[in-house]
């Protein structure tokens, strides 16, 4: 049986388990597949728990697993309180809860709480009229005089973030999908069922919840137009990117929310922990609300941004400056980061300077496996990345992410890193399933599969596994403060301290090898480092006092 790494003595005798952890995020259609269907689910996750307990991580998150038309593939739910059966059922949810606290392993699964299905049974009670007991859970508004929105906001997914309803002869708000109508958060009564939904499954054994969209929650009453945005040198490839989005979110009275969400959690916090609560939090202004999410003890525990995740390059200014927006200072919240998730491009793929070739790619993804595992916060694994894949290449045809479809070809798909995890190389389908996968596994991505790197101690997993370790084993790099971070061309300096000791971590982003002079004890060199020379794409970690 696996062995599950444990927490730090400081997180482990205040309960707060999860600072400083790092936790792996699950994408449930492609994690592994148990019935053939092509579709990952439940009982596939729990029958392959180990490789993550392996990994030495120390939470699961579980992405929407939720009833759902799978409009946005489950972040447009039906039912919050039950399983999609695509996925399996409550049962199945059980025995995975009863199986990853047996490995030693904290669960969290996602929350959806700024919009729902349109297929959800609230929304159907609320737009069958005006004076209903729901009619005030959605965001309705009339039409201008002329017939237009009622104000000027657009959808991520593209186009008015209005929608017209016969019915109710009115608009409903959405600010994803026209089929995920935004909940009016406002209205208390919504809030008393979103908690009811928390406790739900706080009450079937879940450790935490991951947010999505959190600032989402909240719109201005007024429906004041957004104004226009500034020029820029990003692209605009959906109107949703010509807006400064001023009033169709990060209303200020979200934190009052989260000051309701925090005093349930604490109320399930026991002997075993606290309830672990992070927000994903992006937009214009996402450092400030993650802040005012995170701040003291009666909001959230922490937050995460799109710092990395959309980043197209990695240099080492960027990552200084996000390292600077978190001081270790009294109130000051504890930030999550991830280099990958759902949503975003596989980071070699991003990253990897043009032209590099399948040994830079492999050293890349030590490097930048290292450098994730060196920064002060929570760490998010993608699944797959402990593996080092890549973005697979997704045809037009292949497509299921709505927001691709809508925007090819500028957008991204985010279908090429959902694919599915490849466990067996010389099988077309990885081993992921015994039917066809809902989306192809690419042939680059087999030839890193599980199965391959199993015994390989160079391969990635292997180091993810020592890298890993070495953090939850070094109270500097686990929970110790930032003394130092600064870039030096393609050079990341970086010192944490905690108790008395101090670690300097080295790492080269760029192509080129860098002569470097320090001294200490070797903890970890990756990609031929030493202390006098960095070569391409390498990382030293060396204990200095």
């Amino acid at each position: 049986m696996a062995s599950a790494m444990q927490p730090s003595p400081a997180a482990a005798k205040d309960g707060q388990w999860w600072r400083g952890a790092t936790i792996y995020q699950i994408y449930p259609r492609s994690f592994m597949d148990s019935n053939g269907d092509g579709i990952g689910d439940l009982p596939g996750i729990t029958s392959r728990l180990e490789h993550v307990a392996d990994l030495g991580v120390d939470a699961i998150w579980v992405s929407p697993f939720f009833a759902s038309p799978m409009k946005d593939f489950g972040y447009d739910v039906s039912d919050y309180c039950d399983v999609d059966p695509i996925f399996g059922t409550l049962a199945d949810f059980d025995a995975l809860v009863a199986r990853a606290h047996e490995l030693g392993l904290k669960l969290l699964i996602d929350q959806v709480y700024s919009h729902t299905s349109d297929e959800h049974e609230w929304f159907a009670q609320s737009r069958s009229d005006r004076t209903n007991a729901k009619a005030d859970w959605y965001v309705w508004a009339d039409a201008k005089p002329d017939g237009s929105p009622p104000s000027n906001w657009q959808s991520v997914f593209g186009g008015p973030a209005w929608t017209w309803d016969a019915r109710r002869g009115q608009y409903y708000l959405h600010n994803f999908l026209s089929s995920q109508p935004q909940l009016n958060v406002h209205n208390a009564h919504v809030q008393d069922a979103l908690l009811g939904v928390m406790r739900f499954w706080l009450d079937r054994g879940v450790d935490g919840f991951r947010i999505d969209a959190l600032n989402f929650a909240m719109h201005d009453p007024q429906l004041r137009d957004n104004p226009p945005a500034p020029a820029t040198d990003r692209p605009r490839t959906r109107p949703f990117d010509f807006q400064l989005k001023k009033y169709n979110m990060s209303h200020p009275d979200i934190p009052h929310f989260i000051e309701r969400i925090r005093a349930l959690t604490d109320e399930y916090t026991d002997d075993s922990g606290a309830i672990f609560t992070v927000a994903e939090v992006g937009g214009d202004e996402a450092e400030a609300e993650m802040k005012a999410f995170t701040q003291g003890e009666a909001h959230l525990n922490s937050a995460y941004g799109f710092n990395f995740l959309y980043a197209d390059r990695l240099t080492p200014g960027l990552v200084c400056a996000a390292l600077a927006e978190w001081p270790d200072d009294p109130g000051t919240g504890w930030p999550s980061w991830a280099f990958e998730n759902h949503d975003a491009p596989r980071a070699v793929s991003r990253w990897c300077p043009a032209g590099c070739s399948p040994e830079d790619i492999a050293a890349f993804a030590r490097m930048k496996m290292a450098l994730l595992a060196s920064l002060r916060g929570n760490i998010i694994i993608y699944q797959g990345e402990e593996l080092g894949l890549e973005q697979d290449d997704i045809p037009f045809e292949q497509l299921h992410d709505p927001e691709a479809i809508a925007n090819w070809p500028l957008t991204l798909s985010r279908d090429g890193v959902r694919t599915p995890i490849p466990w067996v190389a010389h099988d077309p389908r990885g081993g992921f399933s015994a039917g066809s996968p809902w989306l192809p596994v690419g042939e680059a991505n087999r030839t890193r599969a599980v199965d391959v790197q199993a015994n390989d101690p160079e391969a990635l997993l292997g180091f993810t596994r020592r890298m890993l370790a070495l953090r939850n084993e070094t109270p500097a790099l686990r929970q110790g403060r930032v003394a130092q971070c600064r870039a030096d061309g393609d050079l990341l300096w970086l010192t944490r301290e905690a108790e008395g000791h101090s670690v300097l971590c080295v790492f080269n982003l760029g192509a080129s090898e860098h002569a470097i002079s320090v001294k200490g004890r070797e903890l970890l060199a990756t990609n031929g480092a030493t202390t006098s020379a960095l070569p391409p794409f390498a990382a030293l970690i060396l204990e200095t006092a």
